[in-house]
């Protein structure tokens, strides 16, 4: 994945001619040193851009048109330090096809009771500057985030990351690749869907590619990448007794599985992937743990041909780079009705990131009852305890839905010798029944993108700057 300050978001702020040059320049000077401090600031993690001040239709209608074709540029934060005619950005907005924030804020912190007089009156007049923005956003039914608050504020810092996080994984949609190996499972309602409706509103592409061109890539993996990634191995995960020695094949079967497909993926463009384990054609081992692996480096996954849920991961492994925590593809598997301790369990045969997992994690080899192919190597863990996301994207036929569930993991204290998968048990928010409950009426999906560093929030901003349908439970 690109680095997140390779990326912008602009500051633009409004004003108008009739203050005069001396108030117009220190209109400019203040919007330079918020847009430092922003920049500077550890909280947002993309380049704080000042741009000039704009006082007319044109040069607002300017500002959005090359926001529009700067490939830097992930969205605008505005601004009007005095009073900006709210008539003059009509163009511009409709226009404009960045994401938007209003920021509501003003230089000084505190009223200069002593000193205040009509020059600093005329100058700090976003009090009500931002109303008539604001009005007109409104009646437009314009869709951004609005964040209010000084600008040394730390909180504000945070509002104004979390958006420009959402905004990065909103823009890496925007021609990527999903590459689906096979087709979704057969006769599953939830993963499949409409491609040609989800690449107009979403910008990613869903194509087929025939599971037997990825296992030409297979054949091609060289002995010393094979070595490579078992070297790999060894120095990252517990290997389990036997893997490099009489199950040793096994192991050089997978790492020859995952080489083949980066490179396929790499080579193609591709960002995100999906497969299915009713078609392996050509392939010794459903690949487990291949896809963990990948999903690790930042890959979108979802299996059976859930592209939905593939697209899913990658956004938020993008708006949650170089957070502490993980996000994975995720399946809730089983119930612990417990009524003194109700809890799930989630897992998936193979395909849980590592990411989840602070603690140990084992290279493992099982058989897999479902597949008809040899015994696949995997990695087995537990998840951290902690709160947490479960989050499905889902075609509703007319409109695409997004449904968040607030979830606390909790520690793992039982065994599970005889389940080698990875697992995460949680607590649905607010109750075990009442959430569940919920997610079923909401039509939500059973794959999800479970996350550890991800909140509400987030997925709030994302669906407003997509205008998707939100169903929050929490």
């Amino acid at each position: 994945m690109k680095h997140l300050p390779t990326y912008e978001v602009w500051l633009v702020t409004g004003s108008q001619h009739l203050y005069g040059e001396e108030t117009l320049r220190q209109v400019a000077q203040h919007a330079e040193t918020l847009a430092k401090a922003l920049h500077d600031s550890a909280l947002i993690p993309v380049q704080v851009c000042y741009k000039p001040v704009v006082k007319t239709p044109e040069e607002i209608t300017q500002v959005c048109l090359d926001a529009n074709s700067s490939k830097a540029c992930v969205g605008i934060i505005t601004w009007m330090h005095t009073f900006s005619p709210a008539k003059m950005w009509i163009h511009g907005l409709n226009l404009l096809q960045k994401p938007l924030l209003h920021w509501h804020t003003q230089f000084n912190r505190d009223i200069p009771f002593a000193q205040i007089d009509m020059d600093f009156m005329n100058l700090n007049q976003s009090a009500h500057g931002d109303r008539e923005f604001a009005h007109l956003l409104t009646k437009m039914n314009y869709r951004r985030k609005t964040v209010v608050g000084h600008w040394q504020d730390t909180e504000v810092h945070e509002r104004i990351g979390v958006w420009a996080r959402v905004a990065v994984a909103k823009a890496s949609w925007q021609g990527m690749k999903i590459a689906r190996f096979g087709d979704n499972m057969r006769e599953v309602a939830v993963t499949d869907g409409d491609k040609v409706a989800a690449q107009m509103k979403f910008g990613f592409s869903v194509n087929t590619h025939p599971v037997g061109d990825l296992v030409r890539y297979i054949h091609r993996v060289s002995d010393d990448q094979i070595q490579a990634l078992i070297e790999a191995y060894q120095a990252s995960y517990k290997m389990a007794l036997g893997l490099l020695t009489e199950r040793r094949e096994s192991l050089i079967e997978a790492a020859r599985i995952e080489a083949g497909i980066t490179q396929f993926l790499e080579e193609g463009g591709f960002e995100a992937f999906t497969n299915t384990f009713e078609d392996l054609h050509g392939m010794r081992q459903l690949p487990g743990i291949a896809s963990q692996r990948l999903m690790a480096q930042g890959y979108g996954y979802g299996g059976e041909g859930d592209w939905k849920t593939a697209a899913m991961v990658r956004a938020m492994k993008v708006m949650a780079t170089g957070l502490p925590g993980g996000n994975s593809f995720m399946e809730d598997y089983t119930y612990h009705f417990d009524p003194t301790n109700e809890m799930v369990l989630g897992s998936h045969m193979l395909e849980i990131c590592p990411s989840i997992s602070s603690g140990p994690v084992s290279c493992e080899v099982h058989p897999l009852g479902i597949g008809g192919k040899e015994d696949p190597v995997r990695l087995v863990f537990n998840g951290d305890p902690g709160p947490a996301i479960n989050v499905s994207l889902v075609d509703m036929g007319d409109r695409f839905r997004l449904i968040v569930n607030a979830v606390q993991a909790v520690e793992i204290t039982e065994k599970f010798p005889k389940l080698p998968t990875a697992r995460v048990l949680w607590k649905p928010l607010p109750s075990m029944k009442e959430g569940l409950k919920q997610w079923l009426i909401a039509g939500g999906a059973h794959h999800t993108v479970y996350s550890q560093n991800l909140t509400v929030e987030y997925l709030e901003d994302f669906a407003n700057m997509l205008d998707l349908e939100l169903i929050v439970i929490q």
